[in-house]
């Protein structure tokens, strides 16, 4: 490393820690009360870090503060700098930070269901003291809350092209045709596309992504919706599940949300020649808002999870 950087003249950047807690809050407000100091002092802070840098890091309005462009690129190395921090405390000094704050989770039906659950037991045992808010709905009411700032993040069953999101693959599944205990195909492994075509079909709502990962395999395969026989749209897993135990029609359903039902032969699986059925799952979060610690210790926490690992 150059000496040049320790020359005479070379000041570290002050209040770096305080910068990124009033970003990640979204004011001067909220950091001064996470941080236990007046939001004075805050103001303060931020204007000898401005002085520093010769740049002004926020736009002052009444109703509160936004990062300005120089302080959007300021985030970036002002948590990497932090995160460095605290990982030489707790590789060379032993230290285990603690992680405090609210976390807000949005999840559409399948991951909400089958990995929300567990995964917050074990993010909750490694940081008790953050508070977690979740929500669960269909993978467009995600997507719509995290980029409207309702939720940090989210997992959802899709990808959409949204220039403001970024979507990271987190785990995967397949969807399977499922029948009732009491269908004449029960006893069958396997049937045709065009046997599928003359069945009562019940399928979720739209802006499932259960829904879109099935549109996109049967147009892989030739064909759409248009030309199968629904009869029903639910707008839940468990509406479906008992719609097929009744005899109402069958259903493409997530594998990990059939589990307890084919295990005790409330539903049969059956293959459709020609259909391939994978799906991944998505953590989702807006590209120009800043993680809070909670949401970045829950970004390392999924990365490292076995629930989080995508097969290819």
């Amino acid at each position: 490393m150059s000496d040049a950087l320790f020359a005479p003249g070379f000041l570290e950047l002050p209040h770096l820690a305080t910068f990124a807690m009033a970003a990640e809050r979204g004011g001067f407000t909220a950091a001064a009360s996470e941080l236990g100091i007046s939001q004075a002092a805050v103001s303060q802070r931020m204007a000898e870090l401005e002085r520093r840098l010769r740049v002004s890091l926020f736009h002052r309005r009444a109703g509160g503060v936004s990062l300005s462009e120089a302080g959007q690129g300021l985030y970036p190395y002002a948590r990497k700098i932090l995160d460095l921090h605290q990982q030489a405390q707790t590789e060379i000094g032993g230290f285990q930070p603690i992680v405090v704050g609210d976390l807000l989770l949005a999840a559409s039906s399948v991951p909400g269901e089958c990995f929300l659950p567990e995964l917050l037991s074990g993010f909750h045992e490694r940081f008790p003291r953050v508070h977690v808010r979740a929500t669960v709905g269909d993978s467009g009411s995600v997507v719509r809350d995290v980029d409207q700032g309702r939720a940090t993040l989210g997992l959802v069953g899709q990808e959409i092209e949204k220039a403001s999101l970024e979507f990271r693959p987190f785990g995967s599944d397949s969807l399977m045709l499922v029948v009732g205990a009491r269908h004449r195909w029960a006893a069958r492994k396997r049937i045709t596309m065009k046997a599928l075509a003359g069945e009562p079909l019940i399928i979720r709502e739209l802006g499932s992504g259960s829904r879109v990962a099935l549109e996109k395999s049967l147009e892989q395969a030739g064909f759409s919706l248009a030309r199968l026989r629904v009869t029903l749209e639910l707008g839940s897993n468990a509406a479906i599940k008992d719609a097929v135990k009744r005899g109402l029609g069958v259903a493409f359903l997530s594998c990990l949300s059939v589990e307890r039902e084919l295990a005790d032969s409330e539903l049969h699986a059956v293959s459709v020649d020609g259909l391939a059925l994978a799906r991944r799952f998505y953590l989702v979060s807006h590209r120009l808002k800043p993680f809070s610690q909670a949401a970045s210790a829950f970004l390392h926490f999924l990365s490292s999870h076995p629930l989080g690992r995508t097969t290819p």
